[in-house]
């Protein structure tokens, strides 16, 4: 992360000269504020209490204002709380879908609240958009499992096999890629390829239970992600055994032996589409935790049982830094060119075939 910061160093200085810096508006709540917010508290009145909302408030409202003077537009992962999630993003889903809509947005700058490298894939896909990450620290255990230097050596070691990289990965690694993949579309990028040999890196228990729903020898990786592999088959079958009619929905990321246990296993976009296709009257996500509650919001009438696995990683991303980002113009993210021109043909090959 050493290159990652001083290159943050750098930028600051050419974004603040591009840009300029706001001052720090009011953050005092007024019953101006609380008036012209309520459409927004009462999406999250059910997770913010009204004296925690007096605090939220005035930050929603100064984003949402000072976002519209800097052209930014605000992207926002599932896992992100409901305070982000629900009131001050423009656009929310998954890997794929935020993949997807960067390529869309008019806005000159891209605020990503989620992890690192979200904020990569963006800027590979925008790269003359300025896109910025409220917390450059905001990090992901899975992507940090594997560097460009270690898919080098897979292929060397298995020269002609494809390598298909889970989007979960950084820059440097996508370089080295013959193609990205998702949760959501890892199965038709692997059954897509011609080989009956694949390399499907870095997540060992992604890779797993794909193997299950493939004919195709898959090579793994001992990534993973360290919310997902905490949960066990055994803590999931004491809840069907407390309460048999409940819904068990998983993230394939997790291993396959918790997958065998769930009722439906998709991607985070997948699990929000069974919930409100299927309105299951008691639900329990086997995912990141923020994610129930973000969903709940939508979906009236149905409980959701909360085991509740957070990322320190996405909650790192917090209404005071996204206004400190759109105020100082921090931090921003770049790629290398020479990295960054070889990284989006992956991501682009994986957009295109999931189109």
């Amino acid at each position: 992360m050493v290159g990652y910061a001083v290159a943050r160093r750098e930028v600051f200085q050419t974004a603040q000269q591009r840009y300029g810096r706001l001052p720090m508006p009011d953050l005092t709540v007024t019953p101006t504020i609380l008036k012209e917010t309520m459409p927004l508290y009462e999406r999250v009145k059910h997770f913010i209490p009204p004296m925690e909302w007096a605090v939220y408030a005035p930050y929603v409202h100064a984003i949402n204002r000072i976002k519209k003077e800097r052209n930014a537009v605000i992207l926002a992962h599932n896992y992100q709380s409901p305070d982000i999630f629900h009131c001050v993003a423009d656009i929310v889903g998954d890997s794929l879908q935020l993949a997807r809509d960067a390529t869309k947005v008019d806005a000159e700058i891209i605020i990503q609240c989620g992890v690192h490298f979200m904020a990569e894939t963006s800027k590979l896909l925008n790269p003359e958009k300025t896109v910025l990450i409220p917390d450059g620290e905001a990090g992901c255990s899975l992507s940090e499992s594997i560097t460009g230097a270690d898919v080098r050596m897979l292929k060397s070691r298995f020269p002609g096999v494809p390598v298909v990289t889970y989007v979960n990965t950084s820059a440097d690694v996508k370089a080295e890629t013959d193609i990205c993949c998702t949760s959501s579309n890892v199965v038709s990028i692997v059954e897509s390829l011609e080989s009956d040999t694949v390399l499907c890196i870095p997540d060992e228990y992604l890779a797993l239970n794909v193997a299950k729903q493939t004919k195709k020898k898959i090579l793994t990786w001992k990534g993973r992600c360290e919310v997902h592999e905490r949960f066990t088959p055994e803590e999931l079958l004491a809840y069907k055994e407390a309460d048999p009619n409940i819904q068990i929905i998983g993230h394939p990321e997790c291993h396959p032996d918790v997958i065998a246990v769930c009722d439906f296993s998709g991607s985070t976009a997948g699990m929000i589409n069974y919930v409100k296709t299927e309105r299951p009257p008691k639900v329990l996500l086997v995912t990141e935790c923020s994610m129930a509650s973000n969903i709940e919001a939508e979906t009236p009438g149905v409980e959701f049982v909360k085991p509740c696995n957070l990322c320190p990683h996405m909650k790192r991303i917090t209404l005071p830094k996204i206004l400190t980002s759109l105020l100082d113009m921090t931090e921003e993210v770049l790629v290398d060119p020479a990295i960054a021109d070889r990284a989006r043909l992956a991501v682009e090959r994986m957009i295109e075939l999931s189109r």
